[in-house]
C-alpha cells in the first residue's frame, strides 16, 4: 500500500514509500517545482515542462518511476543544475544541517566532498537516509579533491587468491546494506572503493568491487552505534524509556521498537512528513484513530509523545501476531501498510527500509 493511499481499514504509517532520505520528497521554497496532477506519468511530465524522464527520476531520488501520486511535489532538473552553480561551496563550513529536501548527494556537491567521504565521518549506517535538523561533519570541506584513485590501488591487499571473492555482481533487491552485510565490510567502504555517487542508486547486473573482503570477518557481537548516532541518543534519552515502556506492556521487543522509531523519526516528536504522518512513530491520523478504537479502546493524541508511542508499538504488537513473528512482514505492514502485505508481501521498495531496521534491531540489542 502506498503510504499516500488509504486501505480500510489501515493506513501505512511511515513517511513515504520513497527510499531516499527522510522528508526528500518536500521541495525547497526556492525550487521551480510540478505538482503532479491526477493521471499524469513522470514521461507526460517530461513532455510538458522539456525535461527528460531520467533528469525527473535523478532531481528527485525516485526508486521506481512508476509510482509517483497526486499532490507530489516534484523538482525539475534544471533548477536543482542552476541552484548547484549558483550555490558556491563553502570551505570553511566543517558542518552542515539538513534541511528538508537534502540528500547525501546534493550534501556532497554542495560542499564540494565525495558522498562517500561524509558517510565515512559520520558513520552513517544506511546513507538514504538523513533527517531535517541532524548535523553533519563535512571531512575536509577546505581542501577536499574529487576521489584520486591512486591511493585504492595502493591499499588493495596483493593476494591473487582472494581475487574471486573481490567482487559482486547486484541482483535484483540488492541494497548496499544487504551487500555489505553479506561480505563483512561497511558500506562506506563499498561506497569509497566504487566511487558511487549515490548509495541508494545500484543496478541489477552491476559488478561492485568489495574492499578487503577476505580478510574481513563476519561481526559476532553486538555492533556499536555510529558516534554521532550515540550522541543524538543520550539527548533523547527521555524518547527512549517511553518506547521500552510500552514495549514491554504489550510484549512487543524493545529492540525492534526502538529500531522502528528511530528509522521512522529518530526518536523525535516534532517531525511531520510531507504525507502527514506524525510524531516518534510517524502514525498516520486515520491510523492513530482506528488504533485507538480498535485496539486501546480510546482517543489517541498523535501529537501526545506517550501516546504516539503507545499507538505505533500498539499496531507494531497487532502485527506481530497477525504475521507470527515475522519480522519481514512485520515492517513490511508499518512500511507499505497491511492490506498491501496481506496482499503482495514485501514490495521491492520496502527491503532498503526493511534492512535498515534489522542492522539498527542488532545495534539496540535485538
Amino acid at each position: 500500500m502506498s503510504r499516500h493511499r488509504l486501505f480500510v481499514p489501515l493506513v501505512g504509517l511511515a513517511a513515504t514509500l520513497a527510499v531516499g532520505p527522510m522528508l526528500a520528497g518536500v521541495a525547497l521554497a526556492a525550487d521551480p517545482v510540478v505538482v503532479v496532477r491526477p493521471g499524469d506519468t513522470l514521461t507526460g511530465i517530461s513532455k510538458r515542462h522539456g525535461v527528460e524522464v531520467r533528469e525527473l527520476v535523478r532531481a528527485n531520488d525516485l526508486v521506481d518511476p512508476n509510482r509517483i501520486f497526486a499532490g507530489q511535489r516534484l523538482r525539475l532538473r534544471q533548477a536543482a543544475r542552476r541552484e548547484a552553480k549558483a550555490r558556491p561551496a563553502t570551505p570553511a563550513a566543517r558542518t552542515h544541517l539538513v534541511r528538508p529536501g537534502d540528500n547525501l548527494t546534493h550534501i556532497a556537491r554542495r560542499h564540494g566532498v565525495s558522498v562517500a567521504a561524509i558517510v565515512g565521518a559520520n558513520g552513517i549506517a544506511n546513507p538514504s537516509r538523513i533527517y531535517a535538523g541532524q548535523r553533519l561533519e563535512i571531512p575536509g570541506a577546505a581542501k577536499a579533491p574529487r576521489a584520486a584513485k591512486a591511493p585504492r590501488a595502493t591499499t588493495r591487499p596483493a593476494a591473487p587468491a582472494a581475487a574471486s571473492a573481490r567482487s559482486h555482481t547486484v541482483r535484483l533487491g540488492d541494497t548496499l546494506i544487504h551487500i555489505a552485510r553479506r561480505h563483512g565490510v561497511s558500506v562506506a567502504a563499498i561506497v569509497g572503493a566504487n566511487g558511487i555517487a549515490n548509495p541508494s542508486r545500484i543496478y541489477a547486473g552491476q559488478r561492485l568491487e568489495i574492499p578487503g573482503a577476505a580478510k574481513a570477518p563476519r561481526a559476532t557481537t553486538r555492533p556499536a552505534a555510529p558516534s554521532s548516532m550515540r550522541a543524538l541518543m543520550e539527548r533523547r534519552v527521555s524518547v527512549r524509556r517511553v518506547i521500552a515502556r510500552e514495549a514491554r506492556r504489550y510484549d512487543v521487543p524493545v529492540a525492534l521498537a526502538l529500531a522502528v522509531a528511530w528509522q521512522e523519526s529518530g526518536w523525535q516528536q516534532g517531525v511531520v512528513s510531507h504525507a502527514g504522518a506524525i510524531g516518534v512513530m510517524q502514525v498516520m491520523p486515520a491510523t492513530g484513530e482506528w488504533v485507538g478504537q480498535a485496539m486501546l479502546g480510546a482517543r489517541v493524541d498523535l501529537r501526545d509523545t506517550g501516546q504516539n508511542v503507545r499507538a505505533g508499538v500498539r499496531l507494531l504488537a497487532h502485527y506481530l501476531e497477525r504475521y507470527g513473528g515475522n519480522t519481514d512482514l512485520v515492517l513490511a505492514a508499518y512500511y507499505q501498510g497491511q492490506t498491501a502485505a496481506d496482499r503482495h508481501g514485501v514490495y521491492r521498495v520496502s527491503r532498503p527500509y526493511i534492512a535498515s531496521i534489522r542492522a539498527l534491531i542488532r545495534i539496540f540489542g535485538g
